[in-house]
Formats: C-alpha cells, sequence, structure tokens
C-alpha cells in the first residue's frame, strides 16, 4: 500500500456524506431537523457497535493497519478526549447549525458552512504545527474556492446582514466541527476506529435526542422516512467517520479537512441526479478546479 490510500479515504468520506445531503432533504419533508441529526449519529453509533461483535470487526481493522503505528488501549486522556470530540462535533456542532440555519438563509448557512475547512486548516497549522508546503496551500485553497462556489447557489442572494445570529452560530457549527477533526487527529492512532466512532455516534445521538425531548420537540418519523435516516446514519455518518479517521491518522487534519469538503461537489451532483436540482457548467468547472487541488495535495 502506498501514501495515497489516505488521500483515496478522505475522498471516500467524502463521497458517502455527500450523498446524506439529498437523503436528509427527502426526509426534512417529515421529520424534524433536530429528530434527525440524533437519529442519524445514533444509527451510526449502533450499527458500528454491533459490526464489532461480528467476524468482520478484524477484517476491517486489518485493512485499516498502514503507516501509523497504531495503539490498542484507551488511556485516562484518551477518554477525555473523546468527551471533547463528542461534545464539540456531535453535540454542538450539528445543534448550532440547526438553530443557525433556522435563523438565516439556506445560500447563507451554505456559504458560512466552508468555515469548518477554514477553521480546521488554521487550528492544524497554528496549534498542532503541521507541516504544510506552497504546493499544499495552492490546493487547499482551490479546495476552498470550488467549495465556496458549489455550496452557494448565487452569490448575489448571499446577503451576510441578514440573519446575523444565525450566521455566527453556522460559523460556530464550522469552528466545532473544526476542533473536532483535529481532536479526532489524536485518537485516530487508536487500532479500533469502530469504537471510536461508535462511541461518537451513541453518546452524540443520544443527547441530542435527550435534548429534543427535554424541550417538547415530538419523536415522529413516518415509516417512509425511516430508510433515509437509517442509510444516512449507517453510510454517511458511520462508515463516513470512519473513512474520515484513518484519512486523519494517515494524512492530518489540514489535508483530510479540504479533501473532505469535495462532499460540497458531491452532495450537488446527487442533488441534480435525484431531486432534479440545476448543476450548471460553472459548478462543473469548481468541481475540476477542486479536483486539480486534491491532486497537488497527493503529490506531498
Amino acid at each position: 500500500m502506498t501514501h495515497h490510500y489516505g488521500y483515496v479515504s478522505a475522498l471516500l468520506a467524502a463521497l458517502l456524506f455527500g450523498i446524506s445531503s439529498t437523503l436528509n432533504k427527502i426526509a426534512l419533508r417529515a421529520v424534524h431537523p433536530m429528530i434527525i441529526a440524533g437519529g442519524i449519529y445514533l444509527t451510526a453509533g449502533i450499527v458500528l457497535m454491533l459490526l464489532r461483535f461480528t467476524p468482520l470487526k478484524d477484517k476491517i481493522l486489518g485493512r485499516l493497519e498502514f503507516k501509523v503505528k497504531t495503539q490498542e488501549y484507551f488511556s485516562g486522556r484518551d477518554l477525555l478526549l473523546l468527551t471533547l470530540i463528542v461534545l464539540f462535533g456531535s453535540f454542538l456542532a450539528p445543534l448550532s447549525f440547526m438553530f443557525g440555519l433556522n435563523k438565516t438563509t439556506a445560500v447563507n448557512a451554505s456559504l458560512l458552512l466552508n468555515t469548518e475547512t477554514l477553521f480546521t486548516v488554521l487550528i492544524a497549522l497554528l496549534v498542532f504545527k503541521e507541516k504544510v508546503s506552497r504546493r499544499s496551500i495552492t490546493g487547499i485553497l482551490l479546495i476552498l474556492i470550488g467549495a465556496a462556489v458549489i455550496s452557494t447557489e448565487n452569490f448575489r442572494e448571499v446577503e451576510l446582514s441578514r440573519g446575523i445570529l444565525g450566521n455566527i452560530l453556522i460559523i460556530l457549527a464550522g469552528f466545532s466541527w473544526a476542533v473536532d477533526n483535529n481532536l479526532s487527529k489524536l485518537l485516530s492512532v487508536k487500532r479500533d476506529l469502530l469504537l471510536v466512532t461508535s462511541l461518537k455516534g451513541l453518546f452524540g445521538g443520544s443527547a441530542l435526542l435527550t435534548l429534543a425531548s427535554l424541550i417538547g420537540i415530538p419523536f415522529h418519523i413516518p415509516l417512509q422516512s425511516l430508510p433515509y435516516i437509517l442509510t444516512v446514519g449507517a453510510f454517511s455518518i458511520g462508515f463516513s467517520i470512519v473513512l474520515f479517521l484513518f484519512a486523519l491518522r494517515e494524512i492530518g487534519a489540514m489535508k483530510t479537512g479540504a479533501i473532505f469538503s469535495t462532499s460540497s461537489l458531491i452532495g450537488a451532483l446527487f442533488a441534480f441526479l435525484i431531486l432534479g436540482e440545476s448543476f450548471t457548467a460553472i459548478k462543473l468547472f469548481f468541481g475540476v478546479l477542486m479536483f486539480f487541488g486534491v491532486y497537488l495535495l497527493s503529490l506531498e
């Protein structure tokens, strides 16, 4: 195996996550967004925890062994890290995003959510001292520009002065996910990535659904919406995070976070194929630009 498996893993994680935006839009027609957020994380946790008790566990973990020496056991420090990861990535981030989306426009939210990649890169550079070359910076910038254009249908509709509180909450969500990304890098060296991901989903999903119950949101999921939530939970959250953690282990938070932004392109493509949403030549051009950025990163 070569170092390119880290880049492939990041792209596969983006592919699985990109599908979720289309499936979530369908589920949102009948289910409260907070119930969806809690449901998909809880599903991810349950599926991966059950998978750990099947013969597939060792095969999957064996495939994820590569360059970085892994660790078998959890220490007290690791449990503290896991607590912070669940707090920022599985609770605060989706909660902030959900309430922020409710108080700003969809266009503003799509644009501002790209701050996750920016914050991930900055934290990796300034706090965790990840090394970066000029070529990597160029690749990351190309990916960021492409993600901003693709996730924002029409820049003339962007009104950052509108829904200021919502905009701040979206940025807070991006920052929280960026903290999650960088802290997850520290736990990615654990051999049992299935355990790390399942605990993140179980605790985060349970916390979101408990909060939803406390503030009086009805736990109502129509039967026709259930397949979408289960699919997103198992694949777009569960297996996507496992692949994301593997990529973090192999190529670092900065490159993984940037490559993961290609999920916006994948999401736009699936929305075009399934929901009939527009996919213009401009989006295609900037999509190619994003993958050129990924190519530049992979040359390192």
